[in-house]
């Protein structure tokens, strides 16, 4: 019979808000997988728990793996935790948990601190719809794409980003999203947390002049519905009607169908359309 896998959320900065479950387990497992074995060395420490431990990170995530599902398909418990935080939430452990669902092995969550979840609620955007980015990719061409899908986005956007990169990645967001109501979440449960309310116009000219400590999470308000509505209709207006329709007929519409929505578009009547066409 195979071991378990436990995701065990360790915190974000205030050792108070670890579960008295995590404990628990980190004591009773037969071994556990962290992120950065020092950092994990020193939360168990503080807690007087010795247990063997092995690294598991993003540069060994793959090969690690296989040894962890050997060991757990042996029959050995195994506590993956990570540095800060949930396991698997921009953290290779969605890979290991993947591969234990290929190879039948249980897994269980135990809940815990979460720095996306920590943000949200502190930011005043709206929790009711949201999208999480984690970090943005490092690869141009993919964050370009990301960008560009975000710009369109309308729920709220949470993402991570480290002190050295937060000036840079604040100017991307302005440029490609336009200024944007945002809050920036630092320092989250430690002694000198903020979570400060401002735009991204705001921001850029604040860390121009300020250097960034600490780790940050951004949350964003999504785009605004009315003023993506208002920029579609002026980008149709350049058209001409005729064209506007064709646009719609080539797409598979018939004429009918094309000149209400050519209506709709640019909030005039049908018959309007009609005799642009006449």
């Amino acid at each position: 019979m195979s071991g378990i896998l436990y995701l065990c959320a360790t915190p974000i900065g205030n050792l108070k808000d670890i579960t008295e479950r995590v404990l628990e387990t980190l004591r009773e497992v037969d071994l556990i997988a962290a992120e950065d074995t020092r950092n994990t060395l020193r939360l168990l420490t503080h807690f007087d728990i010795k247990k063997k431990m092995v690294s598991y990170h993003e540069h060994n995530k793959y090969e690690k793996a296989e040894d962890l599902i050997a060991e757990l398909l042996s029959g050995s418990s195994i506590a993956l935790v990570t540095d800060a935080g949930t396991p698997a939430i921009s953290d290779p452990g969605e890979v290991l948990v993947k591969r234990c669902m290929e190879e039948g092995i249980p897994v269980t969550s135990l809940p815990g601190a979460c720095a996306l979840i920590t943000a949200l609620t502190l930011s005043g955007k709206s929790a009711r719809r949201f999208c999480f980015e984690g970090f943005l990719p490092t690869n141009k061409k993919e964050r370009r794409e990301v960008l560009s899908a975000l710009a369109k986005e309308e729920r709220t956007i949470v993402l991570y980003e480290a002190p050295h990169h937060l000036l840079s990645t604040l100017k991307e967001l302005r440029e490609t999203l336009g200024d944007r109501p945002l809050t920036i979440c630092r320092e989250l449960t430690k002694i000198h947390e903020e979570a400060v309310p401002t735009t991204l116009d705001e921001a850029c000219s604040f860390y121009e002049k300020e250097t960034p400590r600490g780790e940050y999470v951004l949350v964003l308000a999504g785009a605004d519905p009315a003023a993506k509505e208002e920029e579609r209709k002026e980008a149709y207006r350049d058209l001409a009607v005729k064209d506007h329709v064709a646009m719609y007929e080539e797409e598979g519409l018939d004429r009918k169908e094309a000149m209400r929505r050519v209506a709709k578009d640019r909030g005039i009547s049908r018959r309007e359309v009609y005799e642009s066409l006449l």
